[in-house]
């Protein structure tokens, strides 16, 4: 296909997508001067036309030539002035489209393929974060900027923002890149390393390249910046540079932007720019499909009852790696023992371990909500109500202290416990309980006999 016949093309199929007015304004003058060394030149007749094209339509411009020419090219607008010396009439017809730059890939973004959309298993629990991480998937940029995915370890955060930078380089041309936060710390640190010359020019280039030179930064565990202050610092100036360029900001975390209190106020201000989801514990109607998902796409030769699979599911826990993992184990005691039949009493052997592991884990809110309001005398529908007795407000106090405490749950998870109680109550119970046992010996005792009683 000539360049001529190529534009051509490009101009149809963008009239589709913009209305006529600004057809008739930014492109119907252009014209492809050529393709070559990985970039495609294109002629635009006023200078404001290259600003405003490369502002307002270089993604879209990208995309559409990516579908005609199935290559991706670094777009650089000319004026005619800056051609004139080449005759129009020259221009070379039939001129053979030169590779242009590769595609992304999800090697080169740090991205596991075989984390994607199509194999995150959707329950209550996830079905939130999962609708709003395939808007972000669809839409980078636009939707949801930044994302902030939260929960505890082991149900599903990483693997949706996987799915997510799969998604977007499957489907268009952006340049995604996928980090933990010990990631970028350490490339950070590089910045005060000196080259031959004697200066950091280069690495400070490397790093800015690196982190702002994208389309969409997915940033895994955030929590881990806490007390890297000049971390964060770099990180703060690289959210504001991407965000400005409106480029997508992905970021993970094992608690939500209040909990985070080692990042700096600006940061966790900015966390909530966009959407906060927050990831649950799986069901037992989840983990079962979970388990059977494993089975499925791991070809298990031998057949795993279905009464098997409930009693993994209802002793092994609720993270997802663990549920996987004794699928596995499962598999391979029943390899070990010469091919024994895979049954309850076989499955109860296999996994002793993970079941002594699931019983021994942290206490839960139920179970601290039911020994403080049977110490104090009221019912668990008490303290979740919105009464504000004094005998009844103060018990709450205490078991949301217990919680925050106790478990690894978030202020937000704890609040909705409560009755769909406001994170802002949950923090100013557990400051206020935490103040009143340093100067308060009667409570204090009471705090520490109630967390005998819950372990």
């Amino acid at each position: 296909m000539d360049v001529a016949v190529l534009w051509n093309s490009f101009l149809s199929s963008i009239k589709e997508e913009i209305t006529s007015l600004s057809y008739d304004t930014w492109f119907s003058e252009t014209e492809l001067y050529e393709l070559k060394d990985g970039k495609a030149k294109i002629i635009v007749p006023m200078p404001i036309h290259k600003k405003h094209l490369s502002d307002n339509y270089y993604d879209l411009i990208t995309d559409i030539l990516n579908n005609i020419t199935g290559t991706n090219f670094e777009l650089e607008f000319v004026l005619k002035e800056e051609v004139e010396s080449i005759n129009k009439n020259n221009i070379i017809l039939n001129q053979p489209i030169n590779e242009g730059v590769p595609y992304n890939s999800a090697t080169n973004s740090n991205l596991n393929i075989n984390y994607t959309f199509d194999n995150f298993i959707v329950g209550n629990s996830n079905k939130f974060a999962h609708a709003a991480a395939l808007s972000v998937a669809e839409n980078p940029g636009k939707m949801y900027n930044p994302l902030f995915i939260y929960g505890n370890s082991g149900l599903g955060k990483t693997h949706l923002m996987h799915a997510i930078g799969n998604f977007i380089i499957k489907n268009s041309n952006k340049k995604v890149l996928y980090v933990t936060s010990d990631q970028f710390i350490q490339d950070f640190i590089g910045i005060n390393k000196k080259d031959s010359s004697g200066t950091n020019f280069n690495y400070v280039e490397f790093f800015k390249n690196k982190y702002r030179n994208v389309d969409v930064l997915i940033i895994d565990d955030i929590q881990f910046l806490g007390g890297a202050t000049q971390t964060q610092q770099e990180f703060f100036h690289t959210f504001n540079t991407l965000y400005s360029d409106s480029k997508q900001i992905i970021i993970s975390s094992d608690r939500s932007p209040d909990d985070l209190k080692l990042l700096e106020d600006r940061l966790r201000t900015r966390f909530c720019w966009g959407l906060t989801v927050d990831i649950f514990p799986p069901d037992f109607d989840l983990r079962v499909a979970i388990l059977k998902k494993k089975i499925s796409a791991g070809a298990v030769e031998k057949e795993i009852p279905n009464d098997v699979i409930e009693y993994i599911a209802s002793n092994v826990g609720s993270d997802v790696r663990q549920l996987e993992g004794s699928i596995t184990r499962l598999i391979a005691y029943s390899a070990i023992m010469g091919g024994a039949n895979i049954n309850v009493d076989l499955a109860i052997e296999a996994l002793k371990d993970y079941i002594n592991k699931g019983i021994s884990e942290k206490n839960d809110i139920h179970k601290i909500q039911k020994i403080v309001a049977e110490y104090f005398q009221i019912s668990v529908e008490d303290m979740k109500s919105k009464k504000r007795s004094s005998n009844i407000a103060f018990p709450r106090q205490i078991a949301m202290f217990l919680c925050r405490k106790m478990t690894d749950e978030s202020f937000p998870k704890i609040g909705t416990e409560f009755g769909g109680k406001d994170h802002s109550t949950v923090i100013h119970s557990v400051e206020k309980i935490e103040k009143e046992i340093k100067i308060n010996k009667e409570l204090n005792n009471i705090v520490e006999k109630l967390k005998k009683d819950i372990n």
